[in-house]
């Protein structure tokens, strides 16, 4: 990037983070999440210091928060309410760790580390032990006077303790309060309470909030102090602003306790870098369990003294970071849009991004859905947009920043062919569709999906292997793979004598084939693993399926008129009965469902967590439901029991915080048998 380009990129993050701190600060309107604002501002910082000379004063880097709202009487504070600065990885917090280092001239430091609460940060003032004021952050300097919501929250005390209970139950210091005493920390609103708040609100037609933090901001900034009082708002103090003769972050947290004040849960004192890393890593892994949102940990140098001599450099002090968790939202830059055919023909538009970490993984792509997608959005290539990506969701546009644009923007039309097929749109549905089922990609996408885990689960066969088959005309669908020999697998790239006789093995394993899964890989449309397994249960033979009327069709649950007409069309072509016969010819196998009656499971529900050795988690999905059972992806009190294998997951812990009985391998092998006999 040339120093213009930089000139200009910095001017539009500026004016952009400008504008959504506006919404978010003075009108309680955000227009984009807190991870995608994260990711403009990281983006600005960091041009920022490659071209120092193009930093000014009014940057959003150089100032905190917003302006207040007129409508509340502003507070000046005592002490200036400092942001943070935010590290994004262990590179960036090994890096900040070693700068404090060398500014103190040590190798080690002594460190207080604490979860980063999703919530609002307010000051809390006492005069004489008596809460006085309670404000708002605002610009750091000046904020929101917020006593009377404030006073509402039960976990904030009205009056301190008094030195005598102090004296017999705390810390010695406490035995003379100051006359002011200044105290901040975070309102927000518990995991449970935030569901339950929307549940009602769904229930008497309200609109939902998005997240907590936004009912903890827009509850305290409210005229009205019913508002506040009426929802179950909480309060964790994280620092004393007061000096009381403390000495430590650690002790200053004893003292807030024996003053009446909840602290950060899950806080402690590490005493190295090794020590910090372990412990973001644990609040990473269990924060889906915690009580309360966190985005982070906040990681502060334990002594006061060496703290205090660290400084502040512009708007953050040296000695304080905050270690911010991957976002699952992000900006990049919209590069391209590529149009990729799947199994059924769907033509889906792909976007091709300027690559960007989030949620942990470096993003190149992300789904655009349909045509109708791109003209809601607006999305133009070369626009500036927010990505969201979740766990293993797949990545995806969720909105475009229209007001980064420069105006060299491209529009985006949609393909009138691809590969040399017409690509056409059926009357009612949103998607583009390839006119020629022989399409390369389709059949790719089609062998691809049925020699997968869930289908027909044949290892040693990716994409590139099933191109290449193609290309070479050794097959044409999954039924080919049942008469092909190692020979023919050896002249493909990538495979010697033993990974081509493992292939082979697993597809003669494969060979034989439950109802259910054979129907799945057939790749009807509309028709997933869940509907191929009603069918088949319905109808419990290959045969009678494809002799099922439309009618019989739509008396099966959960099949209506469309999934019927698209089962109904797949058997009439002869292309479909071929491959169906092709399979048989070579050997294969298509064993009858049986009549699901009342087993020794039935009305019993399982949940299957880590990995298991002597079984996959299809086989032992497969014998619950053979006995009658039901496998659920969530932990609830409703669970009759949670499988737990090798390295179990979150779930496990929601098994053990509900009394849910959970089995270990051994056990559930032995319930099996016992059940079969």
């Amino acid at each position: 990037m040339t120093h213009k380009e930089a000139q200009t990129r910095i001017q539009k993050l500026r004016e952009e983070i400008a504008h959504e701190r506006y919404l978010y600060h003075v009108l309680d309107t955000p227009g984009i999440s807190d991870a995608a604002l994260d990711s403009l501002k990281h983006e600005l910082y960091t041009l920022e210091q490659t071209y120092p000379d193009l930093i000014t004063p009014d940057s959003p880097t150089q100032r905190v928060g917003g302006e207040a709202l007129n409508i509340f009487q502003k507070v000046e504070h005592a002490a200036r309410m400092l942001s943070m600065e935010d590290v994004f990885s262990t590179e960036e917090f090994s890096a900040w760790y070693t700068r404090v280092c060398e500014r103190v001239d040590t190798n080690q430091l002594d460190l207080y580390c604490m979860p980063k609460l999703d919530g609002l940060a307010v000051s809390l003032e006492y005069k004489n032990g008596q809460l006085v004021l309670g404000a708002t952050r605002g610009d750091g300097r000046v904020g929101e006077d917020v006593t009377h919501n404030i006073r509402t929250i039960e976990s904030i005390p009205l009056s301190l303790r008094t030195p005598i209970d102090a004296q017999k139950k705390a810390h010695p210091i406490l035995k003379n309060l100051p006359q002011t005493l200044i105290v901040r920390g975070e309102v927000f609103m518990p995991v449970k309470a935030f569901n339950q708040l929307n549940k009602e609100r769904e229930q008497t037609g309200e609109a939902l909030f998005a997240n907590p933090r936004n009912v903890a901001a827009g509850s305290i900034r409210q005229l009205d102090a019913t508002i506040a009082a009426s929802r179950p708002l909480r309060f964790v103090a994280w620092d004393l602003i007061t000096d009381m003769g403390q000495t430590t972050h650690e002790e200053e947290m004893a003292l807030l306790n024996a003053l009446g004040f909840a602290t950060t849960p899950y806080s402690e004192r590490v005493a190295d870098r090794t020590g910090v890393e372990r412990m973001f890593a644990t609040l990473q892994k269990g924060r889906a369990r915690m009580p309360f949102w966190i985005d982070g940990m906040v990681i502060r140098v334990n002594n006061n003294d060496v703290y205090s001599e660290l400084g502040v450099i512009g708007k953050t002090p040296r000695g304080l970071v905050a270690w911010k968790f991957p976002a699952e939202e992000a900006t990049t830059r919209l590069l391209d849009v590529v149009w990729s055919v799947g199994r059924t023909g769907a033509v889906t538009p792909v976007a091709e991004l300027e690559p960007v970490f989030v949620a942990g993984t470096t993003v190149q792509h992300a789904s655009l859905h349909n045509m109708d997608e791109i003209e809601r959005l607006g999305l133009k290539i070369g626009d500036t947009v927010v990505i969201k990506k979740a766990g293993d969701i797949i990545p995806k546009v969720v909105a475009v920043l229209t007001k980064m644009r420069t105006g060299k923007e491209m529009q985006i039309k949609a393909p009138t062919q691809i590969n040399g097929s017409a690509v056409y749109k059926k009357p009612g549905e949103v998607a583009l569709y390839c006119a020629d089922p022989h399409a390369f990609d389709r059949r790719l996408q089609a062998i691809a999906y049925a020699v997968g885990k869930q289908v027909l689960d044949i290892d040693g066969l990716g994409e590139k292997t099933i191109a290449q088959l193609l290309e070479r005309g050794i097959i044409a669908n999954f039924a080919d793979l049942y008469g092909m020999s190692k020979d023919e697998l050896l002249t493909l790239e990538g495979f010697a004598e033993v990974s081509a006789e493992n292939a082979i093995q697993a597809i003669y394993v494969a060979k034989t084939v439950p109802l259910h899964r054979f129907i799945t890989a057939l790749g009807i449309k509309h028709v997933g693993g869940e509907t191929a397994r009603r069918l088949a249960q319905t109808f419990l033979t290959f045969d009678r399926l494809q002799q099922a009327t439309r009618e019989e069709l739509l008396a099966v649950e959960d099949v209506g008129e469309t999934v019927a007409d698209a089962i109904v069309e797949f058997f009439a072509r002869q292309d479909n009965q071929t491959l169906v016969n092709t399979f048989r010819e070579h050997g294969g196998v298509i064993v009858p469902a049986k009549r699901r009656e009342r087993g020794a499971l039935t009305d019993k529900t399982f949940v299957l967590t880590g990995t298991l050795e002597t079984m996959t988690r299809t086989q032992a999905k497969e014998s619950i439901e053979q006995l009658g059972g039901k496998v659920t992806g969530s932990v609830s009190k409703a669970t009759t029991a949670v499988v737990a294998g090798e390295n179990p997951g979150s779930k496990l812990a929601k098994a053990q915080q509900l009394g849910v009985a959970v089995l270990n391998e051994k056990q559930f092998s032995a319930m099996l048998a016992s059940l079969s006999t």
